[in-house]
C-alpha cells in the first residue's frame, strides 16, 4: 500500500532534523538558501505533500485568505484575483472569494462571515456604497491582518496597493485635449471612493494647465458603479441632451466604461461628434463599437503585490508598525485622430 513521504522521512534521508526540514519547506528565514534548495528538490522527488490540517493545528492558522471585491464579472477584479491566487496557492493558502455588488450591507455580511470562518487575513477592495468603516476598524484593532487593493481607505493604517490614479487620469485627459476636445464630461463612480477622487483630481489638473474652465454640469456620479445600466444610460442621456453638448466623455471606472458604450449604442449617437475614453481591463475592449480609448491597469500584478503584503502580515513573527502604499503605473491606449 502506498504511503506518502513525511517530514521525518525526508529528514532521515537528508540527515537533517525534522524541525530543519519543516522550516525549510515553509521558507523559514533562519534556514540557508542551499539547505532550502536541497530539501525542496528531495521533497519534490518523493512527491511530498504538506498536511494543511496538521499545519493548521500546529500553527493555529486556517491557511485561508478572504477576498472581498465589488464584482467577479468585472475584468479588472477577475485579473486581480488571478494574481492573488497565483501567489496564495504557491505558499499553501486557499482563497475564499466574495462579492459585494457595491452594497455596503453585503460587504458587512461578507466580511463578518469571513472573519467568523477564521481566515488568516483579508484582502478587500471597498464597495462604492460603503462610507462607514467602523466594522473594518474593529477587526483591524482585534488583530485581523487586512490589506486594501485598488479601492483603498485612509482610515486604517496597513499595507495598500492601488494604481497611480492621479497620473493615469491626468495623462488620459491631456490626450483628449491634444485631440482637440475642450468640453470633456466625466462619468465617475461614487464620490467617497479613493479612485474617484484621485482620478477626478488628475482630470482637473489637466484642465487647469490648459486654461480650460471646469464645468460642474458636465460631471455625473454613478453611485452603483456601472452595475445598474439604467443609471449610466440616464447619466449619458442627460449629458447629451444639453444645449452645449460635450465633445468627449472621460469615464473613471472599468464597469461604467462598458455600460457607457452600451448606452451610447442604444442612443444611436454619432461617433464622429464625441470621443470616449475610459478605464478598462476588458480583453475585448478593442472590439467595442463605438471605439473606446482606454486606460489599462496592472490588475494581475496588483493582486500579486496585495497578497504578498498580506502574507507578510500573517507570517511575521513580530508586530509590523511601518506600512507602505504602492501605486502602480498604468498604460494608455488612445484612438488619437482628431474629430
Amino acid at each position: 500500500m502506498y504511503k506518502p513521504a513525511t517530514i521525518k522521512d525526508i529528514a532521515l534521508a537528508l540527515k537533517l532534523s525534522p524541525s530543519t526540514v519543516s522550516r525549510a519547506l515553509r521558507d523559514g528565514y533562519e534556514i540557508s538558501a542551499a539547505t532550502k534548495k536541497i530539501v525542496a528538490e528531495y521533497a519534490k522527488s518523493v512527491n511530498y505533500k504538506s498536511n494543511p490540517n496538521a499545519l493548521s493545528l500546529k500553527n493555529k492558522r486556517s491557511y485561508s485568505i478572504g477576498i472581498v471585491v465589488p464584482e467577479l464579472a468585472n475584468s479588472f477584479f477577475s485579473q486581480a484575483i488571478a494574481g492573488i491566487e497565483s501567489i496564495a496557492y504557491e505558499k499553501g493558502y486557499h482563497t475564499i472569494i466574495t462579492q459585494t455588488h457595491d452594497s455596503s450591507e453585503r460587504e458587512l455580511i461578507n466580511v463578518n462571515h469571513l472573519a467568523n470562518r477564521s481566515v488568516d487575513g483579508l484582502l478587500i477592495s471597498m464597495s462604492s456604497g460603503t462610507a462607514d468603516y467602523a466594522f473594518l476598524q474593529k477587526l483591524h484593532q482585534d488583530g485581523l491582518p487586512i490589506v486594501f487593493f485598488d479601492r483603498i481607505i485612509a482610515e486604517i493604517d496597513t499595507f495598500k496597493v492601488t494604481s497611480d490614479n492621479f497620473n493615469a487620469s491626468y495623462e488620459a485627459t491631456l490626450s483628449l485635449i491634444a485631440a482637440g476636445c475642450t468640453k470633456i464630461a466625466v462619468l465617475a463612480n461614487a464620490p467617497q471612493l479613493s479612485i474617484t477622487n484621485e482620478r477626478f483630481a488628475g482630470y482637473q489638473k489637466a484642465l487647469v494647465e490648459n486654461d480650460i474652465p471646469f464645468r460642474p454640469e458636465l460631471i455625473r456620479n454613478c453611485l452603483k458603479g456601472g452595475s445598474d445600466n439604467q443609471e449610466v444610460e440616464e447619466a449619458v442621456k442627460e449629458l447629451l441632451s444639453g444645449m452645449d453638448k460635450p465633445d468627449a466623455i472621460f469615464i473613471t471606472s472599468d464597469r461604467i466604461s462598458i455600460s457607457c458604450i452600451r448606452a451610447l449604442k442604444k442612443l444611436k449617437f454619432d461617433p464622429q461628434k464625441i470621443r470616449v475614453l475610459g478605464f478598462s481591463n476588458s480583453d475585448v475592449v478593442d472590439l467595442l463599437q463605438p471605439g473606446l480609448s482606454y486606460v489599462r491597469q496592472k490588475a494581475f500584478e496588483m493582486g500579486e503585490i496585495a497578497v504578498s503584503m498580506l502574507l507578510k502580515l500573517i507570517e511575521s513573527k513580530y508586530p509590523i508598525t511601518e506600512f507602505e502604499t504602492r501605486k502602480l503605473s498604468t498604460e494608455l491606449y488612445s484612438l488619437t485622430p482628431p474629430l
